[in-house]
């Protein structure tokens, strides 16, 4: 592992440590107390196992998700990898990252939202991060180096406090919502809201460039570089994943304070957080969770803003990568200053319709590297799971009926079969089997 690799990894891990990152495994934790271990498997699959993939996925093939999506067809490509960007980047993450580290680093300090002081911090916010994303080529040095350690040691100091000021409380019990699904779906859905897996096909973009500079060219060189740099993140994620939902689950939260929570509309997440540095720390514990929240917060739409201006400057040459920049750190900071529970709110019926389609490609493409997959069998299996996750989420009456709904994977069979058909269409038509 060179040290170029080992701060690619770096930097890749704070990327992907956003908002949600810190909200739902503290959550998913303290719902699941007396069935730990499948809610919090299910998480990581989803939330550290898909975007791991993702990486090295990207490092298989000459040009990333760009050039092989233009395979399946360049206007799918188009389409969905510009879905993907704009769902992740100003749309709905950059402005969501934004506002959840003004609802959990300056909130606690004034009492309430202001629109003033809202203005002031993300104003603030969207600066600092269009000046660390302006420059790509030293972005990596700049968070690998500097933002991620602070960022690692500041949740350290929380989770080994945590650690042992929690060790002996007992679990509480909870009321689940969605008891129809399992823990480990509960869990694995919950890992859709971090948004990784989709920000692994923007994020692979910025690895691959940055292994590349350094001369590590396509080849197996560059594939193996890149699987070291994706592993090292995971490898974090997946170990401070499980430190927060263990902190959830071992928390003391009284029933009253539960049933408070939800008649306000706070996050019970946000909650166990701030509680958890409160105890731990004392005053000091609510800088400490500001500054944990800040820098994880910061740098996620550091590289989300570098990614998407990277890719619709290669789409579209004529805009510059640093205008697309300031395009899109504007667009982030107004929709930021709408507040935290609009952007959520508009941005779940979206993901559960990209969820599903970028999981699919994921998977063919990594699975295509090892064994051959038909061109055709990729676009019937892709061209079915949009369809079915479209009518899924405009709630069509016979989708509720499927097979696997209740665990909102009902997409997953039409994803084998559609392989199956498109595969048996080539097989019989072209009477031929070409693996791409």
């Amino acid at each position: 592992m060179t040290k170029n690799t080992l701060l690619v990894g770096f930097m890749l891990f704070a990327m992907f440590f956003g908002a949600g990152n810190l909200i739902f495994p503290p959550r998913l934790g303290l719902e699941n107390s007396a069935n730990f271990w499948p809610p919090i498997f299910g998480f990581i699959i989803t939330g550290v196992g898909l975007p791991l993939i993702g990486i090295i996925a990207s490092s298989f093939y000459y040009g990333g998700y760009k050039n092989m999506l233009n395979k399946i067809h360049p206007w799918f490509s188009i389409v969905f990898l510009s879905a993907i960007y704009l769902s992740i980047g100003p749309f709905f993450a950059i402005p969501r990252t934004a506002a959840t580290a003004y609802e959990m680093a300056i909130i606690p300090f004034i009492g309430e939202s202001e629109t003033i002081s809202l203005l002031i911090f993300t104003a603030l916010y969207f600066i600092l991060s269009l000046w660390f994303a302006l420059n790509p080529s030293k972005m990596v040095e700049r968070i690998g180096t500097i933002l991620t350690p602070l960022l690692l040691l500041s949740i350290l100091a929380l989770i080994i406090k945590a650690m042992f000021l929690f060790n002996d409380n007992l679990p509480v019990s909870v009321p689940i919502e969605n008891s129809d699904q399992s823990s480990f779906f509960r869990g694995f859905i919950n890992g859709y809201l971090t948004m990784d897996a989709l920000a692994s096909i923007a994020f692979s973009v910025i690895v691959i460039m940055s292994i590349k500079r350094k001369g590590h060219s396509e080849g197996t060189e560059l594939i193996k570089q890149t699987s070291v740099a994706a592993f090292v993140a995971a490898i974090f994620l997946a170990l401070i994943y499980i430190a927060l939902a263990w902190i959830g689950k071992s928390i003391s939260i009284s029933p009253e304070t539960l049933a408070e929570l939800a008649t306000k509309g706070q996050d019970v997440g946000t909650y166990i957080l701030n509680s958890a540095a409160s105890q731990a720390f004392g005053s000091f514990g609510r800088t400490l969770l500001g500054i944990i929240v800040s820098l994880a917060c910061l740098t996620t739409t550091i590289g989300l803003i570098a990614s998407v201006s990277e890719y619709f400057n290669e789409i579209y040459h004529k805009i510059s990568y640093k205008t697309y920049a300031v395009i899109f750190t504007v667009i982030g900071f107004v929709l930021a200053n709408q507040g935290l529970s609009a952007v959520i709110g508009k941005s779940v019926p979206v993901l559960l319709v990209l969820y599903p389609i970028a999981i699919t490609i994921i998977l063919l493409l990594f699975i295509n590297q090892w064994v051959p997959l038909s061109l055709s069998g990729q676009r019937v299996s892709l061209l079915l799971v949009t369809f079915i996750s479209i009518l899924s989420v405009a709630e069509i009456s016979f989708i509720q009926e499927l097979p696997l709904k209740q665990y909102s994977m009902e997409w997953v069979p039409f994803a084998v079969i559609g392989y199956i058909l498109g595969w048996l269409w080539q097989r019989i038509v072209f009477k031929n089997n070409i693996a791409d």
